[in-house]
């Protein structure tokens, strides 16, 4: 029953065939437990490719040992990496910890939590034991490469869910040791496992380098929000020039001022939302608080509203360029602030503050925002503000040339971050194609690069 499961699903999700018959397979493929694949691939249960090892249960007398160690747990192990930013440690005796110890190249699957989940040991740290929320596979034949496993249980979790309801979801999600090892998974010759992961892996590392520019930009972004907004738009080495005096919102430049936010724009709020699916389906963009990203500049999400509810509800149409923010609910501790790049509609929880030209930069003001910790005073509980508390804000105002100056400083950081995002989004979108394409034999990949790895082996 679990072949012609797996044949079903993977069958649907290469969109290769619909039928059976071998008549129908393309030239040097044959039909398996896993659908249509090369006739030089095979097919195995993972219990006969790897020995299987579950760790060591947590418990208080483990807790409170003397031999601490580190070990892993679900949370440590995401898809395709491990995150070593928080760590436990509990006892290990000196046999468990020589059984349970990882060497690289073991692959470490979740039992629990995120069932399946997978991903490689390679030696990070010169001692890592795991818990026993997770499995332990250990390539058991010399022709098994690990990598490529990782990658393959990436595919059947997430794109094929050929082992959907293995694990036990109807009540605490788990995989046992004997299901997994049950499980069936594609056995190609070395090389083109190595060939393939390699290929994987490459798109990965970039899309983790990517990760790594943006989380770099808006670390920079942080510091430069607090500069700009305290020494104004002037060179590093320049401030200590700059005279500072004390406010209420802390140090500023002599030569700006500080305003209620309800002086520096007009400030009213969304309406009732729609209820009932008839209202949707239209051609006006209706904005709620869930459309709005902590990190974002312009709205670039909404629901659509016809006519009637326009006119049902009464709702009124903002301008390009309005800012808007949470003004209730959880979201309003968040910095959630962004501008409409359109005519659109809001949600009553939103507040929305259409700039005053005349002496406020939009840009500007909309970081500014980003400063104001609007629920300071309401912390607790589902804080809500009304309009009048809202304007009460105090907002530092320099003069509109170096209001200019800073927002595009800041504008030119998020446009990189934005084209950074771009390609994160980009990357992601391959990496999830050529998952699918490679682990289903789809696209194969050039003899010649293949046979390098052939070269490569010992």
């Amino acid at each position: 029953m679990a072949g012609r499961k797996c044949t079903r699903a993977l069958k649907n999700n290469m969109g290769r065939h619909t039928s059976t018959p071998s008549e129908e397979l393309p030239p040097g493929y044959k039909m398996t437990e896993l659908g249509p694949l090369p006739e030089g691939w095979k097919v195995a249960r993972l219990g006969d490719l790897f020995e299987i090892q579950q760790g060591k249960a947590l418990s208080p007398k483990a807790r409170a040992g003397a031999r601490k160690r580190p070990f892993l747990r679900t949370a440590n192990v995401l898809w395709g990496r491990i995150d070593l930013s928080a760590l436990d440690e509990m006892h290990f005796e000196k046999e468990e910890e020589k059984r349970l110890a990882l060497i690289p190249g073991d692959l470490l699957v979740c039992e629990g939590g995120d069932v399946g989940r997978t991903a490689l040991w390679e030696g990070q740290l010169p001692l890592m034991l795991y818990q026993n929320h997770l499995h332990r596979l250990r390539a058991a034949r010399a022709d098994i490469a690990p990598l490529f496993y990782m990658y393959w249980m990436q595919a059947a979790w997430t794109l094929f869910d050929i082992y959907g309801g293995t694990g036990n979801r109807t009540t605490i999600p788990n995989l046992s040791k004997s299901r997994l090892a049950a499980l069936l998974a594609p056995l190609p010759p070395l090389p083109e496992q190595q060939a393939i992961a390699e290929i994987l892996r490459a798109v990965q590392r970039a899309k983790e380098a990517t990760d790594g520019v943006i989380a770099a930009l808006r670390e920079l972004k942080k510091s430069l929000m607090r500069y700009l907004f305290t020494y104004g738009p002037v060179p590093v080495d320049q401030a200590d020039q700059v005279a500072l005096r004390e406010t209420e919102i802390g140090p500023l430049p002599e030569g700006w001022e500080i305003m209620p936010l309800r002086r520096l724009g007009q400030i009213s709020a969304g309406g009732s939302a729609p209820q009932g699916s008839h209202y949707f389906g239209g051609t006006h963009p209706f904005v709620r608080v869930q459309h709005l990203d902590e990190d974002g500049y312009e709205v670039r999400r909404w629901d659509l509203i016809t006519d009637e509810a326009v006119q049902r509800y009464r709702l009124r149409l903002f301008p390009p360029g309005t800012i808007v923010f949470p003004k209730s609910g959880a979201s309003i501790r968040l910095e959630k602030r962004a501008i409409l790049a359109r005519p659109s509609y809001l949600v009553s929880h939103l507040c929305a503050i259409i700039p005053n030209y005349d002496i406020v930069n939009g840009d500007f003001l909309f970081f500014a925002l980003k400063r104001i910790p609007l629920a300071a005073e309401k912390a607790e509980g589902y804080p809500t503000l009304s309009l009048t508390e809202i304007g009460q804000r105090l907002v530092p105002l320099p003069p509109l040339s170096e209001q200019r100056a800073i927002a595009e400083i800041l504008r030119a950081v998020d446009r990189k971050m934005e084209a950074e995002e771009a390609r994160r989004r980009a990357l992601e979108a391959l990496f999830r194609t050529l998952l699918h394409d490679l682990m289903t034999a789809r696209l194969r990949l050039p003899q010649a690069f293949i046979t390098r790895f052939a070269e490569d082996a010992p």
